[in-house]
């Protein structure tokens, strides 16, 4: 899976931010996010990597996501206790769960809607 030009570019501007270099890798969990924007657990993640990367390891895929969400190149998504998401959707947006078949939704926001939001929410929401 080859990662486009401009999130290699991004990707390896955030990782010298961490002085992290770029490996195979990384490269290939965030092209792998980047595919399919479906909200990924790590273990789909693996799965979907390990098709066109056979050698990658469950490990490897974690280590990975771990740095991309401290490069802020992808963020968490966690809902009740379901295993730990990933979006890299990086604009303001909401995520909308559907409990039936367990898809998450990204919703486009506006700023208006999203400060109106915020000030009903309690904190840390």
């Amino acid at each position: 899976m080859k990662l486009p030009e401009t999130a290699k570019n991004r990707l390896e501007d955030a990782l010298k931010q961490l002085n992290l270099r770029p490996t195979q890798q990384r490269e290939h969990v965030f092209a792998v996010l980047l595919s399919e924007r479906d909200h990924p657990t790590a273990d789909e993640v693996y799965v979907r990597a390990k098709k066109s990367m056979p050698s990658i390891s469950l490990a490897t895929v974690y280590n990975c996501l771990e740095i991309l969400v401290s490069c802020k190149l992808v963020k968490q998504v966690n809902f009740d206790r379901e295993p730990t998401r990933y979006c890299p959707n990086l604009t303001q947006h909401a995520h909308f769960y559907c409990k039936e078949s367990g898809e998450i939704v990204d919703i486009e926001l506006s700023d208006r809607l999203i400060t109106e939001l915020k000030a009903v929410l309690p904190a840390g929401f």
